[in-house]
This record gives structure tokens, C-alpha cells and sequence, in this order.
């Protein structure tokens, strides 16, 4: 079946504590659209490019099986820029640079044949922008429809994000972004609140602590795959959203137990993620080193009860 995936196709630079790269290919689309490939070889994506982006990062994505009539060219611009260094815990980080560019005035324009997508991956963009795409589809009612926030959005259009959320299936956001949003310390609380805002399904991100699935009062715990070596995190989040949604686009099943294993597959692809710098890793995967990582997750969960 059909994903769509919505965000940004950027230009990064990562400094950690185990290294850096200079200008190498980010962005959520770009993550999103990689992992999901593994799955489903229908993805559809909207984003906006400057003149300085490489044609050869154009052509890996196209020979995954990503579609990209609905990518923008823009002549005489370049491509939204990030900068930024981690900190040692590897989770907090700080902003060195962020040039907007073509992202400036970025107005998304669905080709005809991506209104009709079967699941949509809205990454982290403005509310605005979201819901732009979501009014150009064609059934929002068939559409299974997940969105990306963070706190920053929270901050400046509150009002107009809970008017994009109670639009979509499931939201996809951190612990403290859930708190935020909710108002509510507790974690099954802000689910709650949140189930209230219109999704039906909730995932709250854990960093290295994992991943949570809500819905209607039934909660699956999904752990983080505990690595010798972790490189980069950038993506991470991005990468395990495009593992979740491309397994739902593979199975079309989005029935709650579909969804526990959709999300041990987001977990097992943004494990190899954080492994290497930008997208490296993932451009070196196939099904065997899927399917050996996610049996993996399997033994670190299952027990007998005696």
C-alpha cells in the first residue's frame, strides 16, 4: 500500500562526541523515506530542494522505490541547512545553524495521484504546512494518517497544532513533548489527555529508554536495543517513524497488535540509525540484518512466567 511522507530534505552538520561530518543529506523526509523503503517499495514524497542538492541522493532515493513528483527543484536557492553539536549524555544538544532556505516558503502541492495514499507520514514541518497537505487529500477519512511535532510548536502555535492533531490517527512524539502538550506529568495521564485531542493512537518516544504505544487503555512497551556503540542520533526519531509507517503500509494492518510489532520494527531500524553518521547505515541494509536485529528485540523481551 501507499505512504506518503511529508518534511524536510536538508543538508546537516553533526558534531558528537565520537566524531562529526560536514554537509552530508538529513532531513526527516529523508530518513522517514529511507527506512520505510525496507518495507514498501510505494512512497510518495512531498518536499522542496534547492539547485545544490546532488541529482545522485535524488537517484538512490528513486531506485528505493520513492516517488518524487512531488519534490520541488527550486532554481537559485539552496537547501534548508542544519548545524548542531551533542552534548556528551548524547541526547541534549545545541543549535550551531539553521538557514531555512528553500524551506522559507515552502508551499506543498500534492500531485494528483499522492491525494489517494493509503498511510501519511507528516514529519516535523509548522502546523500550517501539515494541514495544507491534509486538506489536499482526497478521503482523509481512508487515509491512515500519523503525525510528527516538537516542542518548538508547542511554544508558537499551540492552538493551531491541537487543530492538526485531532485531524490524524496517531501522533508520534517524546516523553517530554507529551507533557508539554498534555499538561499532565504522568505519562498515562498525558495519553489520556491526549487520546481526548482526536488521535487514536499515541506513541511516546523514550530516547534509549524505548518506546510506548497507547490506545484506548491498552498500552504496549516497546525497550531501546541496548548498542555497544552509539554515533549519531540525528534521525533517530525520523527513522523510527518511517520503520513504524512503512511496516503498516506492508501489512496494511492497523489493528493494535499489527501496531506492537509495527513499532518493534521503528525501533529496530532507528537502532541502526544512531550507529553511524547521517544516513550511512541505512543505505547498507536488507532483510536478513532486519530480521536478525528485530529476533533480537524478541529475545530481550520474551520470558516464560513459572
Amino acid at each position: 500500500m501507499s505512504l506518503l511522507t511529508v518534511g524536510t530534505v536538508a543538508f546537516d552538520s553533526i558534531e558528537t562526541p565520537f566524531g562529526g561530518v560536514d554537509k552530508v543529506v538529513g532531513g526527516a523526509c529523508t530518513y522517514i523515506s529511507w527506512a520505510a523503503s525496507y518495507f514498501t517499495d510505494e512512497i510518495n514524497l512531498v518536499s522542496i530542494v534547492g539547485e545544490d542538492f546532488p541529482s545522485s541522493e535524488l537517484k538512490q532515493l528513486e531506485d528505493r522505490g520513492v516517488d518524487l513528483e512531488g519534490l520541488e527543484i527550486k532554481k537559485n536557492a539552496k537547501t534548508f541547512f542544519w548545524a548542531g553539536k551533542y552534548h556528551d549524555n548524547m541526547i541534549s544538544r545545541d543549535t550551531i545553524t539553521t538557514d531555512l532556505n528553500v524551506l522559507d516558503d515552502f508551499d506543498p502541492v500534492l500531485p494528483e495521484k499522492y491525494k489517494r495514499s493509503d498511510f501519511v507520514m507528516l514529519g516535523n514541518l509548522t502546523p500550517t504546512i501539515q494541514d495544507q497537505v491534509l486538506v489536499q487529500l482526497n478521503d482523509t477519512e481512508g487515509a491512515f494518517v500519523a503525525l510528527d511535532t516538537m516542542n518548538f510548536w508547542m511554544d508558537i502555535a499551540m492552538e493551531k497544532l491541537k487543530e492538526v492533531i485531532s485531524k490524524v490517527d496517531v501522533l508520534i512524539i517524546n516523553d517530554e513533548e507529551a507533557r508539554q502538550l498534555s499538561e499532565e506529568f504522568s505519562l498515562v495521564g498525558a495519553a489520556k489527555a491526549i487520546h481526548k485531542m482526536g488521535p487514536e493512537y499515541l506513541i511516546i518516544k523514550k530516547g534509549e529508554h524505548g518506546a510506548m504505544l497507547f490506545h484506548s487503555g491498552d498500552i504496549f512497551f516497546a525497550p531501546a536495543l541496548p548498542l555497544k556503540e552509539v554515533k549519531d542520533p540525528t534521525g533517530a526519531g525520523d527513522t523510527f517513524a518511517g520503520g513504524f509507517m512503512g511496516y503498516l503500509a506492508k501489512t496494511g494492518d492497523t489493528s493494535f497488535d499489527n501496531m506492537k510489532r509495527a513499532l518493534i520494527y521503528g525501533s529496530t531500524m532507528a537502532s541502526f540509525c544512531v550507529q553511524e553518521f547521517g544516513l550511512d547505515n541505512l543505505k547498507d541494509l536488507n532483510d536478513t540484518k532486519i530480521n536478525e536485529r528485530v529476533k533480537r528485540f524478541s529475545d530481550l523481551v520474551s520470558f516464560d512466567i513459572v
